[in-house]
């Protein structure tokens, strides 16, 4: 649903009296958000009857006239680049993507371009009609820079709270995810273990004794590659940062090539020949996909469901592991 620009007019009815005006405003403005409604009546956007009114809270008068200033959206703070995208579904209100494997997703220290929000805004151009008064897409869910497949971002202001609600609640929210690990976990499983900041480096997450969020996280084994390795199949209870990787290494079984959660060698990958505990071990990112996506549409309200295929790295690294195996 496109965002409304310019000035916009309503009149209030005896129906509406009392009530809050950002919500009198909400309803009567279709495409405007509430939370947008408010911010721009704090910015001095609003008149009732020619006088400015910066409370959002105020009552509704039955009779006054309201006159809403909503600028255009202003161009986004990241520049667009033209990145390749693998689409797999777009329309007006969302785009999904399967990300590849070292595309940051935001724009940061370290990273200012070159990321996935740089992409989207070069590939959907004048269909972002704004977030936030922005012409950016609405980021509800993240990806490590490394870790591959599918991702959802809104082109709306509507549909950036809508999905961002479904993410906090996760209601019929469905998250899978492909993980290659060290040794051979249970066929199924599943860890419940908070995760918090690691009190020894900041930088890294960790299961921790107090202070952690709740986190859990279920499994099933897909493929086992003798005792050396397997593939995990993991979907997520809660959404914590980094929770598949932190709980996995927690449990003993690390993902293969994990930079930050695989510290040392597990016992599994220690009684290999040195050239093949070399090439598993070289593996140049955590082995962690995003198999699929299934969520409820902000808009329409279709049950939607989106899979990424494995990327040729991992396919590459689970041939090699079924050829030890065997």
């Amino acid at each position: 649903m496109e965002s409304p620009s310019g000035t916009l007019r309503a009149v209030a009815g005896a129906e509406a009296a009392g009530g809050r005006t950002d919500r009198f405003l909400a309803d009567s403005f279709q495409g405007l958000s509430r939370a947008r409604v408010k911010a721009l009546i704090a910015a001095g956007l609003l008149s009732r009857d020619g006088a400015v009114l910066r409370d959002p809270s105020a009552p509704v008068r039955a009779g006054a006239a309201y006159a809403l200033a909503v600028p255009a959206p202003a161009p986004a703070t990241p520049v667009a680049q033209h990145i390749p995208l693998s689409v797999l579904f777009e329309d007006s209100d969302l785009i999904v993507v399967d990300k590849p494997p070292g595309l940051v997703v935001h724009p940061a220290p370290g990273n200012p371009d070159g990321t996935l929000v740089n992409a989207l805004i070069a590939h959907c151009g004048g269909s972002l009609t704004g977030i936030g008064g922005e012409a950016r897409p609405g980021i509800v869910h993240r990806l490590d820079k490394d870790t591959s497949g599918v991702m959802v971002a809104a082109k709306t202001q509507a549909a950036h709270e809508a999905l961002s609600r479904l993410f906090a609640s996760r209601a019929g929210l469905e998250r899978r995810y492909l993980a290659a690990v060290w040794g051979l976990p249970p066929a199924e499983g599943r860890i419940e273990a908070p995760i918090g900041r690691d009190p020894a480096e900041r930088k890294r997450m960790a299961v921790v004794a107090r202070g952690g969020k709740p986190a859990v996280t279920h499994f099933r084994r897909v493929e086992a590659f003798g005792t050396t390795a397997a593939l995990l199949e993991c979907r997520l209870e809660t959404g914590r940062t980094h929770q598949i990787r932190v709980h996995l290494a927690h449990a003993g079984h690390p993902l293969l090539g994990d930079p930050v959660y695989l510290r040392r060698l597990p016992a599994a990958a220690r009684a290999l020949k040195e050239e093949m505990r070399r090439e598993l071990s070289g593996f140049p990112r955590q082995a962690l996909h995003a198999a699929s996506l299934g969520f409820v549409h902000p808009t329409t309200g279709a049950a939607l469901r989106f899979e990424a295929p494995l990327p040729a790295d991992i396919e590459a690294l689970l041939g090699r592991l079924r050829a030890l195996a065997g």
